[in-house]
């Protein structure tokens, strides 16, 4: 369980492993901040290996988003499984995010 921070051109790409939960949420939070602080303005998260995401970890994703667009910034999800759609979709979060079925459509698509 874990994150993995790495630049791909000018995006931030955060792979997610394994559960987006309470216990991890604060270092995904943390790295995003300090990637925002060092000047990077488009972000991709990808969920490709992410089974399970929480209220507090779709909390953090909020929170990130609010901060990413106050610094003129840009933010995209790619790879969330059917579950995950399912979750996003349910609670409107949906509207909120431009979700991508794949890492290359939500990198084209800065």
């Amino acid at each position: 369980m874990g994150f993995e921070v790495r630049k791909q051109g000018e995006v931030t790409v955060i792979d997610v492993e394994g559960q987006l939960i309470v216990g991890n949420r604060q270092e995904l939070k943390q790295k995003v901040l300090d990637e925002l602080e060092g000047g990077a303005r488009k972000f991709m998260i990808d969920f490709s290996n992410t089974g399970y995401i929480d209220s507090s970890g779709l909390g953090v994703l909020v929170s990130l988003s609010k901060k990413i667009r106050e610094q003129a910034g840009e933010l995209r999800l790619a790879n969330l499984n059917e579950d995950l759609r399912t979750l996003f979709e349910l609670t409107k979060l949906d509207t909120l995010f431009h979700i991508a079925d794949n890492r290359d459509e939500a990198l084209s698509s800065f």
